[in-house]
């Protein structure tokens, strides 16, 4: 296997043993792709997924803007969609990613809309 994923995939584990999301303070996941980036916010006490959001949704791929520009938009959306289900704060995963660009990007987006992490 590819020397990077395998990496991430180490890291990704080290950050599962201590980040877990329950229904009141669910687990926001982020998945970026080469073209796309993709949100969730996670109860895995129950292991369900509450809602998502992601860069394909059609108002936000219309947009012509760059990936970390449409990172924000998706942080800024998966807020809205919690924020409308009731949750103010989640635990941020970063999927052993760094915190660094788009992944930034989605929190910042997610913390300006009003989500708490």
């Amino acid at each position: 296997m590819n020397n990077k994923i395998n990496a991430r995939q180490k890291i990704r584990y080290r950050i599962r043993k201590r980040v877990s999301g329950t229904g009141s303070l669910p687990r926001l996941s982020v998945f970026r792709s080469n073209t796309d980036i993709y949100a969730q916010l996670i109860d895995d006490d129950n292991a369900v997924t509450i809602t998502a959001a992601s860069s394909r949704q059609k108002d936000i791929a219309a947009q012509k803007a760059p990936k970390t520009t449409k990172s924000k938009m998706v942080g800024e959306a998966i807020a809205k969609k919690a924020i409308e289900l009731g949750i103010k704060k989640v635990v941020f995963d970063r999927s052993g990613y760094l915190y660094h660009g788009r992944v930034k990007a989605v929190a910042e987006g997610a913390r300006e809309a009003g989500l708490e992490f």
